[in-house]
């Protein structure tokens, strides 16, 4: 079976190229991931780990027997120089894509609390409003005491137009 001919990258359009460099699934995997490295190095543990790894590391070099120190005292400890610039030249970009994130995140909640601030006020001004607006349907209406005024009223009334009509009728 004949294999197939491979196609120059540059006569293939460029919707159909595999890309050279991979892209990530998630644009946001690296920036958790930098949050989680920023997040570890700000622990306790962390920098017990440092700490006992930083002694580990010089009592070895400066105790154990000449031939077997890998970073020797004579040398100032070269590579454990070497190995915490470079922990560190990663650490603080990390740090600060991480405080990035977090300041987005911020800007984000810091709307969203604005937003939901606007609504209560017309919320709570639209409430207002309403109770004002029962208040005055309120004194429009007629209360228990005028109700049962108006029914004295209208029974002495008709008690009197009764008794007009009987003083009518005797005569």
């Amino acid at each position: 079976m004949p294999r197939a001919r491979r196609q120059n990258p540059f006569e293939t359009p460029k919707g159909q190229r595999v890309p050279v460099v991979p892209r990530l699934h998630s644009r946001d995997r690296f920036g958790r991931f930098t949050e989680g490295v920023a997040r570890a190095m700000g622990t306790p543990w962390f920098l017990l780990g440092m700490t006992v790894f930083v002694i580990v590391w010089i009592g070895y070099n400066t105790w154990a027997p000449r031939e077997a120190q890998f970073d020797p005292r004579a040398l100032n400890y070269t590579l454990l120089t070497l190995i915490l610039s470079l922990q560190a030249s990663y650490a603080a970009p990390m740090i600060l894509l991480a405080q990035n994130r977090q300041d987005d995140r911020d800007r984000v909640q810091f709307e969203q609390d604005r937003q939901r601030a606007e609504r209560n006020l017309a919320d709570t001004e639209y409430l207002a409003r309403e109770v004002v607006a029962l208040r005055l349907a309120m004194k429009d209406m007629a209360t228990k005491d005028f109700i049962r005024g108006e029914l004295r009223s209208l029974l002495e009334e008709l008690e009197r137009d009764e008794r007009s009509d009987d003083e009518q009728k005797r005569d």
